[in-house]
């Protein structure tokens, strides 16, 4: 493991909220899609073709979401709270 290269991006800084509620929606409803399909229908021969529709769906949800509840809780919450 410590010869493989580390990979970097660089990317500017204005980026990041939407790299990061992309990755955060594309994870959480990932998760989320795969419960609830075992939940309601169990594990069939077709779940992966289920779970990839449903999380198709769900991300396209998920992620303006994500994106509009992380500015709402950054500028209007955590801009009121003071860390020390």
């Amino acid at each position: 493991m410590a010869g493989l290269p580390t990979i970097r991006i660089r990317t500017r800084r204005k980026y990041y909220r939407l790299i990061f509620t992309g990755l955060m929606a594309l994870m959480m409803s990932l998760i989320i899609s795969t419960a609830l399909i075992l939940v309601k229908t169990g594990y069939s021969d077709h779940f992966f073709a289920d779970l990839l529709g449903s999380w198709g769906l769900a991300f396209i949800f998920a992620w303006p979401s994500a994106f509009i509840c992380a500015y709402l809780i950054q500028e209007h919450v955590l801009s009121r709270i003071e860390f020390y």
